[in-house]
């Protein structure tokens, strides 16, 4: 069980670091002595062997010792998105079978009240990083160890839900055990490393990503509270951080603040997914560190291929997982050659690396594993010496005219224009052409929207110029940086309809 490696590097390093956050360091043994204390309290308040026990807090060093916690009692822990409210938020606590729930202040103060006015009678017990809690600690006694299984479940990570009710990701404990030795090779981490990660604890990036691999190779943690591009590099400093877990868009952003080298730090890798090439190749010259593009998601164990620091090929997401079979397949399931673009779909060579289903929703698992191989929705290819590429997801493509328009290519043109800072391309209902396409743009320097459809022209075929463009300060996003894509699907007065001003100039 991931907790068990805890305690493996206690006994072996108990002085060593294991966790730094802006207020707090705590080694191995310090870690492994709170959360045996904090499992003896949960005991107490009822909580046994294959409970479901909520967590909704910010992060810190007390998200860790609870989870460490319910997993020495052979409990489950259920994430739960601690931005969430009213019926998404109920939904969740409800649809999990949460018996119990964890949370800092803030939390309970903001949202409890959601849970109680939807009649679930749940005992809500408080945590946080301050000295009252960890304090508390030290009144309990150290519960014994259990003795978990890979099989056994872990965690219920449940999906970001931007469409429709989110699903609960149940991911047994070897997955956890299985990506933490996979990424210790890959990023060929030691005890001297230290991972920093802002992502929040709710998402399977940190603690699949990061916290995984730290506990399997005996190195460190740096837990950050959010992502700050006006501050990244000085809490890279401040931490002796050597790498870090992200997705594309931060990185994105890094890149548009700082227009000059930043070489002053530590950092050699960034671990993580959704990189277009230019940019990739962008941040490794004017930051010094290694972008390591991976595919994956929370259902497959973290990841299922990805670029090391040694082996790398930019624009793709790298080599396989030795302990992954990874396929494309058509519509009808039938595999295709080399080269050739469709559905990823991925199958474990050994057991307890994946989900074991969707919590109480196993019609949806029986459709994503049809024909014994999980499809992940997303398109992609292979090419002969065996790296995998990502293209977008499947449901995301824009249908216009009966042609398929991918946004993450549009993106990526979109994001080498002068002026634009960020960027989304969606589509949009049309009664004539099914689907029309919709830019959103954050920009820096004024871009007209003519401007944009003249920038594209000579990059894209027609079917792929936008009709319509929206400028706005700040793209929505999840608190895991994922476009809220629904939010952006509507025509209004702040829309322009480049098809107008094409006709008018057309006229003149």
């Amino acid at each position: 069980m991931i907790s068990s490696l805890v305690f493996k590097w206690a006994e072996k390093t108990p002085d060593a670091s294991l966790l730094v956050t802006s207020d707090w360091q705590f080694s191995y043994s310090e870690i492994a002595q709170a959360s045996l204390r904090f499992a003896s309290h949960l005991r107490e308040l009822g909580v046994s062997k294959g409970d479901h026990v909520g967590i909704a807090a910010q992060n810190g060093a007390s998200y860790i010792i609870a989870g460490l916690a319910i997993n020495l009692l052979e409990a489950v822990i259920v994430a739960i998105n601690n931005q969430l409210v009213g019926e998404a938020l109920t939904y969740i606590v409800r649809q999990s079978g949460t018996k119990l729930i964890l949370a800092d202040e803030k939390w309970i103060i903001e949202r409890s009240a959601f849970v109680k006015d939807a009649q679930l009678e749940l005992l809500i017990v408080e945590i946080g990083d301050t000295p009252e809690f960890f304090g508390s600690l030290k009144s309990y006694a150290e519960a014994p160890v259990g003795r978990r299984q890979g099989d056994d479940l872990a965690v219920i990570i449940y999906t970001s839900g931007t469409t429709g009710l989110p699903k609960g990701v149940m991911n047994p404990d070897g997955a956890y055990l299985a990506v933490g030795e996979a990424t210790t090779r890959l990023l060929k981490l030691t005890p001297r490393d230290r991972t920093f990660t802002f992502l929040p604890l709710f998402h399977s990036n940190p603690l699949m990503l990061a916290m995984a691999p730290a506990l399997t190779a005996g190195a460190s943690l740096a837990l950050g509270l959010g992502f700050s591009a006006s501050t990244f590099f000085d809490d890279a400093r401040r931490f002796n951080a050597t790498g870090f877990t992200c997705i594309g868009t931060i990185l994105a952003i890094l890149a548009a603040r700082y227009k000059t080298p930043v070489k002053d730090h530590q950092l050699r890798y960034a671990f993580g997914g959704g990189t277009p090439r230019l940019l990739w190749e962008e941040i490794e010259t004017r930051f010094g560190f290694h972008i390591c593009e991976c595919y994956g998601m929370t259902e497959v164990g973290g990841w299922v291929s990805a670029n090391s620091p040694s082996d790398s090929r930019r624009g793709s997401c790298g080599r396989l997982r030795a302990d992954m079979d990874v396929r494309i397949f058509d519509e009808s399931d039938t595999e295709l050659p080399v080269g050739q673009e469709g559905e990823i779909v991925v199958r474990p060579k050994n057991p307890n690396l994946m989900l074991t289903g969707y919590y109480q929703r196993p019609e949806v698992m029986l459709r994503a594993s049809r024909n014994f191989w999980f499809h992940t929705g997303d398109r992609g290819h292979l090419d002969s010496d065996g790296y995998l590429y990502f293209h977008g997801r499947m449901d995301e493509l824009i249908r216009r005219g009966g042609e398929m328009v991918s946004p993450a290519e549009l993106e990526t043109h979109l994001r080498e224009m002068p002026g634009v800072v960020d960027c989304a391309a969606v589509g949009v209902a049309d009664e004539v052409m099914g689907q029309e396409i919709k830019v959103v743009l954050v920009c820096d320097t004024a871009v007209t929207g003519m401007a944009i459809r003249d920038y594209l022209a000579p990059k894209v075929p027609k079917y792929m110029l936008p009709r319509y463009v929206e400028f706005i300060d700040k793209l929505p996003r999840t608190e895991t940086e994922k476009i809220l894509w629904r939010h952006l699907q509507y025509i209004d007065d702040r829309v322009q309809d480049l098809q107008v001003a094409v006709q008018a100039a057309r006229k003149t």
